[in-house]
């Protein structure tokens, strides 16, 4: 069975060497310098196949075949230029990322090295020029992300409180249940809602941790183990972004001069993560708890001073005004038209009470 995987696995890495020659021949210059280099690389990652073929006594075929996507993707590299194809080949890149996560036979650095193709291609694919969010981050540093997961939470958690336990109370309001009834149900629903979204936080966001600290760790122990190589990628990475070699040489050593300083910027660099912000469960789960519980408080806190007609015509005006005042805010954030984000909300919110309110009433009208 090992043996049939190692082949697929050298296949495909003869095919991806392929294609990087191919894009290759298309380029000139330092462009063509770095894809070549990625083309060594993938025939490094081949050459480990082979190798463990033979120390298993398989035969090792001569050459594999070059499949379709590589011949139609270097045609077109070649009649236009390989920029025209870089965004598929970026895409693939990131999607076989992981690949030798889990793979038991591969050497630790097989996996950082493929991550690391993924960056450097999508510095090519910019043509070494920042993202609009590079470009704000460097302009404007006091604009930060949510670095902790708390906002994130903290959005999610009030909008579901406010819809799911609207929904609910409407959903008892409309079979005629007592106020006392209804009562009950909006506040049980409030803390059954709360205290599930935190510990789905909680273990959501402990997860999302422990993978990237062991990646991390993966590239710390990579660090030590083969800095040459490591400089390497960071030469090959900061030539993408438009350094000639010279520059991205000088640039490695003064980054590999200190071990955090190395280890930080292989972090950000190849896997795309800041070791300073990898979110606080803790805190996502705190915000994610208070979040659901202020916006599910909305529909109940009328019920906690009376019922009937009144009372639900109350509760039914402060779920709309917190629906337009949830939506408006997530609008703002993320930059979008507020009215329209609150209308969508509104009209989200409304059809789950609506449907809920109707199912009531018909069970209320069947068991009465």
């Amino acid at each position: 069975m090992s043996v049939k995987r190692w082949r697929e696995l050298l296949a495909s890495e003869r095919d991806a060497a392929a294609l990087y020659d191919r894009l290759a021949a298309a380029e000139t210059g330092e462009r063509r310098s770095i894809l070549e280099e990625l083309a060594a690389v993938e025939r490094k990652h081949a050459a480990h196949w082979e190798e463990k073929l033979r120390a298993a006594g398989a035969t090792v075929p001569d050459r594999s075949p070059v499949s379709l996507r590589t011949r139609v993707l270097g045609v077109v590299a070649r009649r236009f230029s390989a920029s025209a194809v870089l965004p598929i080949v970026e895409r693939a890149e990131k999607a076989d990322a992981s690949r030798y996560d889990t793979e038991p036979d591969a050497i630790a650095s097989m996996a950082a090295e493929e991550r690391g193709h993924a960056r450097t291609l999508a510095n090519l694919v910019k043509g070494g020029k920042p993202t609009a969010v590079e470009q704000i981050g460097r302009r404007e540093r006091w604009h930060r992300g949510d670095r902790s997961g708390s906002l994130r939470a903290a959005v999610f958690g009030v909008s579901d409180g406010l819809v799911s336990n609207t929904a609910l109370v409407m959903g008892f309001a409309g079979s005629g249940a007592s106020r006392s009834t209804i009562l009950l149900a909006g506040v049980a629903g409030l803390l059954a809602g709360a205290f599930s979204m935190a510990a789905g936080e909680y273990v959501s966001m402990s997860s999302q941790r422990e993978m990237y600290e062991r990646e991390i760790a993966l590239e710390s122990a990579e660090l030590a183990e083969n800095p040459d190589e490591e400089r390497d990628e960071i030469v090959l990475l900061y030539r993408a972004k438009g350094l000639d070699r010279v520059q991205a040489e000088q640039l490695a050593d003064k980054i590999m001069a200190d071990r955090d300083v190395a280890l930080d910027t292989l972090a950000r660099e190849e896997l795309g993560l800041d070791p300073s912000a990898l979110g606080s469960p803790w805190a996502a789960a705190g915000s994610s708890l208070l979040a659901f519980a202020a916006g599910a408080f909305v529909v109940v806190l009328p019920y906690l001073f009376g019922g009937g007609r009144a009372t639900f015509v109350i509760a039914v005006g402060l779920a709309v005004l917190a629906l337009i005042a949830v939506g408006g805010g997530i609008g703002a954030l993320n930059g979008r038209s507020p009215a329209r984000s609150a209308l969508r909300q509104v009209l989200a919110g409304g059809l789950a009470a609506l449907f809920t309110y109707g199912v009531g009433h018909l069970i209320g009208v069947s068991v009465g």
